[in-house]
């Protein structure tokens, strides 16, 4: 699954014009423009509550926004929820990993990371567990397929909703704080496991408080701010020369840490 990681090469994957999105009359996000490339790593970042998550669950559907246009991958998603045939087409093409893993209780890992291509791909069960199969060896943990998730460990219950992520072929992946629910020793494996994708060539927009994470892997570090783009820039810009205030006094406060 190698992309073209030349953000000039092709068309915007996501493109956000001017979006608006309000819970009541709370102003979530405002005025929000962001364009994301083919190959691109893009990681949110900025305090709880600044509209991170909400940011990147409009980019797939999850929210409804109010004003401004959505694009992704050709697909176009209207204000107020009126675009529903694009939202499944998006729904196919966009992975998503949670903060909470979501698996099926019942089922083995591999029949959580086997459901979901033949449920709406239409794949045959063997094209299915063969892809599950390859996945799981792909993050890792190969040899806990025919477990249950209550058997595993946080961070393997992540790698495994990474692998159900991955086992749709999305074209693009959105992480929403995918460590937040972990323990301090389980996190690296994830993200190790986010890591091998970003060299792949995976597009990938990534809400994480981990920065370490974020000047490593990212090609641009965004930060948000009560639901505004404040700054964006490359990770050794933004971490080493910010150029806001905000900005400045958000770093100086997570990296201290």
């Amino acid at each position: 699954m190698t992309q073209d990681n030349s953000p000039s090469s092709a068309e915007p994957i996501v493109h956000m014009a001017k979006v608006n999105k309000s819970f009541g009359d709370l102003h979530v996000l405002k005025d929000i423009d962001l364009t994301i490339q083919p190959g691109e790593v893009v990681v949110v970042i900025g305090a709880s509550g600044s509209g991170k998550s909400t940011l990147i669950r409009c980019i797939n559907g999850l929210e409804e926004f109010q004003h401004g246009h959505i694009e992704v991958d050709g697909n176009e998603l209207l204000p107020n929820g009126r675009s529903s045939r694009a939202l499944q087409r998006i729904r196919t093409e966009v992975g998503m990993v949670f903060q909470q893993f979501n698996l099926f209780p019942h089922l083995s890992v591999l029949d959580n990371v086997s459901l979901a291509p033949m449920k709406v791909r239409g794949w045959s069960r063997t094209d299915a567990v063969e892809t599950a199969e390859r996945l799981l060896e792909r993050v890792g943990i190969a040899d806990q397929a025919r477990k249950y998730p209550s058997q595993l460990s946080g961070g393997q219950q992540q790698r495994v909703a990474l692998a159900r992520a991955l086992a749709m072929e999305p074209r693009l992946m959105l992480f929403d704080e995918p460590t937040s629910a972990l323990d301090p020793e389980m996190i690296g494996e994830v993200l190790d496991a986010m890591r091998e994708l970003a060299r792949e060539g995976m597009t990938m927009v990534v809400v994480t408080h981990e920065m370490g994470f974020a000047r490593e892997v990212a090609d641009r570090v965004v930060y948000i701010h009560k639901g505004e783009i404040v700054e964006q820039a490359a990770p050794d810009v933004l971490f080493d020369s910010p150029q806001h205030e905000r900005t400045q006094n958000f770093l100086s406060r997570v990296l201290k840490h």
